[in-house]
């Protein structure tokens, strides 16, 4: 199971800039939702939160039903993935994707076959020996994902993916996205881009930090 629940969710920078008001979220097990918007509406705030990578003003993050909100990133099912990659350039592909696994002292032989695993899904197989700088963008934002993968979390968060790349490889990653969807993953994606939205099954629009409409496009479970 992979939900999240925001109730009343606010978050108040130290300028005074307000931005998330009072948000209401429910994101259902096996979504691939997408939070569209234009840059400052608050919909990567929202997204943070949910990580735990920002902390809420005020309001409650329910995570598979348990009140989340003041846990650690680490303590939550979850994996962020990046705009700008965040790869380590002096690792290769290999060791980026197991590298928090080797943060938490998981055994070599563990963080070896969950890379492969990854590496297989995502087509990286035969760039585990390779450096970042040695890949297309494309390729290292698979490797931004595979990371996330490693951890088998529940739910992957996804912001902004395709902000850097070309269109074609912008919709080479969203075609990913539905794959990995597919295969039972929870999925939330940010982005300002329509057409980047038009890949996922349920599409809620963000205006000045609230919901503004949401539009469910098909079943919440993934397709057979």
């Amino acid at each position: 199971m992979a939900t999240v629940e925001l109730r009343d969710v606010t978050k108040t920078f130290s300028d005074g800039n307000v931005a998330v008001d009072g948000l209401n979220l429910d994101i259902h097990d096996g979504e691939f939702m997408v939070l569209l918007g234009p840059s400052g509406c608050g919909k990567s705030t929202v997204l943070r939160m949910v990580a735990g990578l920002e902390d809420p003003t005020g309001g409650d993050v329910y995570i598979d039903g348990e009140l989340s909100t003041d846990l650690l990133p680490r303590e939550r099912e979850v994996a962020m993935v990046f705009q700008d990659f965040a790869l380590y350039p002096h690792m290769t592909v290999g060791e980026n994707m197991g590298f928090s696994l080797k943060l938490r002292n998981d055994r070599k032989d563990v963080i070896d076959a969950r890379v492969k695993v990854a590496a297989k899904i995502l087509n990286l197989e035969p760039y585990l020996q390779r450096y970042p700088r040695e890949l297309s963008g494309g390729q290292r934002q698979r490797v931004a994902i595979a990371r996330a993968l490693v951890n088998n979390p529940s739910i992957i968060l996804a912001d902004e993916p395709t902000g850097n790349l070309d269109s074609q490889t912008g919709n080479e990653i969203m075609k990913l996205m539905e794959e990995l969807h597919k295969k039972g993953n929870t999925i939330v994606l940010v982005t300002h881009e329509a057409d980047i939205a038009e890949h996922a099954y349920r599409v809620v629009h963000i205006k000045d930090g609230v919901v503004a409409s949401d539009e469910r496009k098909s079943r919440i479970a993934p397709p057979d």
